[in-house]
Order: C-alpha cells, then structure tokens, then sequence
C-alpha cells in the first residue's frame, strides 16, 4: 500500500493541473481544495483515532479571522497569514484536545461541541471579527513578496500546492508507525494501552496535527474568497465536515477528497436552480450514502475492487 502512496499523489497533482484547462472555475476549484484538506484533516481523527469532533468549525474559522485580521490590518503576506492561521488553531487544537481527551465517545464529541460554540459567541462579540457583517475585503497580496495572487489561475496553482503538501503529510503520517498507533487506537484503546504506549499523548498529537491543517484549510480559503464570516465557526460547518466525510469514505485518503467536492458542488450548481432546497437534496444524498454506500464512495469502490485494502 505504502509504494502506492506516490502514485495517488501523482495522479492528484496531474487532474489538478488540468482541472482548469478543462473548463473548470478556479475559483470553484480552490474552495473545493480547501474543503478537501479540511475533511482530510477531520478525518485523521475520525476515520484513524476514532475520535468525532463536533468543534472542528473552530480551527477552521478561527484560522481564516487569524489570517485575514493580519493580511488586511497588518499588511502581511498571505503565506505569512496562512502560517499564523494554522500555527493558532494548532495552538487552540493543544487546549480544547487536552481536556476533550479526558473523554471517549459521545461526551468527547460534546466537549468539542460546546467549546466550538464558545469560540463562535467570542467571534460574534469582539470587534475584530465584525461580528455579524464578517470580515470583508481581504486582500490576496504577493506571495514571498513578487508573486501577485490577483489572478485566480496564480492562486489556485498556489492553493493546490498546499492541498498537496497537506494530503502528502497526511499520508505519510497514515502510513507512519505513529500512524498505525492511531488505527489501533481506533481498534482497541485498552490493548493499546495495556502494551505500554501513552494513548492520551497519542491522542493529543492527533488532534493537534488534525486542527493546524483545519486551519491551513481555513486560512488559504480566507485568501481565496477575501472576506470571512461566521459561517465557518458554526456548528452547521462541524456538521458539514462529518457529512464530507462519510459520503466520500471515513477511513480512506481519498475519501474526504471526493466527499468534499462533492458536496461543494451541490452547494455551488444547485443553490441557483433550487435555492434553499439544495439542503433536502443534500440531505437525501447523505442519506442515500448511508443506506447503499455505508463506507462511503471511496469506500465502497476500494472494498468492491479490492476487499482487503484499507487506504485508498
């Protein structure tokens, strides 16, 4: 499986790089990106800790106020923006991992849930934010200084860059004897333990690494789309997450890849023809993937194709 880890990277970096040659809005492509890392990142947690976030909102918005505050007010660079962003929901990652940790299963996920929704009140409070009008008119800049993001073909080069830096250390991280700690984790907690690894201390790095790529993903799309609101620290963007997540396939590399782009696609064709109903129709595609496609799509083809492969 390991020497096939190159190969999806490769492939992903080739559709990338023709994406917008075949007609495909850049603009369209960098949030599909950034929703991919981001449903990548929560899936590192799920789908190889078994750990379910319902806070995972919190990095991502608070990553993309973190960078739009410094690149608009401050007149950073967007890549120094971007590294401050993660560096923050890392740092936020370290606290609300250390005492959600403390709990398993449906009291772990209300831990994060509430303290989610905590951070969402200080950013609906605090000047900064703009509080209900969100953050407008960040600027793109000049990445390292010369190289103008005004161009939405520049930019999204730039995003997929960070897309797959991001998946390729998720991947090398999945496949990492840190890694298969994390999956037997997931597995079995109290044999892990009784074999002497610090689960608590496993756990905390998971979480840490989980919620500063959440936040590259949050800041990049702050980059991207020049404003930031509240919608990304809501508990509807925790839902969202998970619902990536399980359509493409929870416990697979590519899953939450194709999760992502697929909901973001349904957001972004059907919101104009069918306005509010986009979510019924979201909603039934869920439930439909629950029903026919229970490892999700990735998922279920991987199993189909090849029963015994664990990673897509």
């Amino acid at each position: 499986m390991k020497n096939r880890m190159p190969i999806v990277l490769l492939v992903l970096a080739v559709l990338g790089c023709l994406a917008p040659l075949a007609g495909l809005y850049p603009v369209f492509l960098m949030k599909g990106l950034c929703f991919a890392l981001f449903a990548c990142a929560f899936n590192l947690l799920i789908g190889y800790t078994g750990l379910l976030s319902f806070g995972h909102a919190a990095f991502f918005g608070t990553a993309g106020y973190v960078a739009g505050h410094f690149v608009k007010v401050w007149g950073w660079s967007p890549e120094l923006g971007i590294i401050l962003g993660a560096a923050t929901s890392a740092g936020l990652g370290w606290l609300i991992g250390g005492l959600a940790i403390r709990r398993q299963g449906i009291y772990f996920a209300m831990i994060t849930l509430a303290l989610s929704q905590m951070l969402y009140f200080v950013c609906l409070q605090v000047p900064v934010t703009g509080a209900e009008d969100g953050m407008q008119g960040i600027p793109r800049g000049h990445l390292f200084g010369f190289i103008d993001l005004s161009s939405d073909l520049t930019l999204y080069y730039v995003v997929l860059a960070i897309f797959l830096a991001g998946y390729g250390l998720l991947q090398r991280v999945v496949n990492s004897p840190f890694g298969q700690v994390l999956k037997a984790i997931r597995e079995n907690e109290s044999r892990v333990l009784s074999l002497g690894y610090d689960v608590d201390r496993h756990k905390l790095l998971a979480f840490v690494l989980s919620a500063g790529l959440a936040g590259v993903a949050g800041a990049t799309k702050t980059i991207v789309l020049g404003f930031e609101t509240l919608t990304d620290v809501s508990w509807e963007m925790s839902g969202e997450v998970v619902l990536m997540t399980l359509v493409g396939g929870m416990g697979t590399l590519l899953g939450p890849v194709v999760g992502a782009f697929v909901i973001v696609s349904l957001q972004n064709y059907l919101a104009d023809k069918v306005g509010a109903w986009v979510q019924v129709i979201i909603g039934s595609a869920f439930v439909l993937c629950v029903l026919a496609l229970r490892k999700g799509i990735v998922g279920t083809i991987a199993a189909r194709l090849q029963p015994k492969a664990i990673n897509a």
